[in-house]
């Protein structure tokens, strides 16, 4: 996995310096950078974002009832997907919903579980997504998430991310955090070593 930069130091962030909270998303929307990950998550309809909090404060804050959403161009909100939702379309990746076609007599069973999602997938999933319940004051904390994105052909184009419910050490809940998306679309390209 990635290591995670200070948030303010990404494209596509949202800095709130009165609040000493800054949070980041980096989208793996190309090739290269998702090969980080050993299952191609754009292959079943999944972008990965990486998300990245940074606490500048000296109070830790809460993220146990943050609310991320990304609202695509066309106003279509998306919710990051659960484990349990990345196994399931891992598992079964094709649906036959058209109407009419009939389906073929179904074969004896083989022993083996049908569309069993392997160990290491599973693994990766649960150490790639964000789980962080808070940010401890001076620290960063980052993490993967996964919005389905297989129905919109492009998810990022005019899209914002939007982030609620992150609240400081006496409960009070912040700002909200927006983020356009073409803040990290019209980024120029680091250079490689």
């Amino acid at each position: 996995m990635p290591a995670a930069q200070a948030a303010r130091t990404y494209p596509a962030h949202d800095d709130h310096p009165t609040e000493k909270v800054a949070i980041a998303v980096d989208p793996y929307d190309m090739a290269d950078k998702a090969q980080v990950f050993s299952v191609n998550y754009a292959s079943y309809g999944y972008l990965p974002v990486f998300f990245v909090v940074t606490n500048d404060g000296d109070e830790p804050v809460a993220l146990s009832s943050m609310k991320p959403q990304l609202v695509t161009v066309n106003r279509t909100k998306l919710y990051p997907s659960t484990t349990d939702d990345l196994l399931r379309r891992m598992s079964r990746p094709s649906r036959n919903d058209r109407p009419g076609v009939q389906l073929p007599i179904p074969l004896p069973k083989s022993g083996k579980v049908k569309g069993s999602v392997s160990r290491q997938a599973q693994d990766e999933i649960s150490q790639a997504q964000f789980g962080a319940r808070s940010v401890e004051p001076h620290s960063t904390a980052s993490g993967f998430l996964f919005f389905d994105v297989s129905d919109i052909s492009t998810p990022l184009a005019g899209a914002n991310f939007y982030l609620t419910g992150v609240r400081d050490s006496g409960g009070n809940e912040l700002m909200y955090f927006e983020i356009p998306m073409e803040k990290y679309l019209s980024a120029p390209e680091a250079k490689k070593p």
